[in-house]
């Protein structure tokens, strides 16, 4: 677990352990989520970084008899 200061304004450095397996960049943008009593930061990709992410999902789920 990784502990970091928070600034005076209100900044704070994710440690290069966090951040090199996230793959996050400089200028990168990051979502800001509140959750219950914490935070959380979640890394933003392009649309084109996301292209193929889905590759090989079952798109056939069976279903109930009426949702047919």
């Amino acid at each position: 677990m990784e502990t970091v200061v928070v600034s005076p304004k209100f900044e704070v450095v994710i440690p290069r352990a966090v951040r090199e397996p996230l793959s996050i960049r400089p200028g990168q943008k990051v979502q800001v989520i509140r959750y219950e009593n914490r935070i959380e930061l979640i890394p933003l990709k392009t649309a084109k970084k996301m292209r193929g992410f889905l590759k090989g999902i079952d798109t056939n789920p069976e279903r109930e008899a009426d949702r047919l």
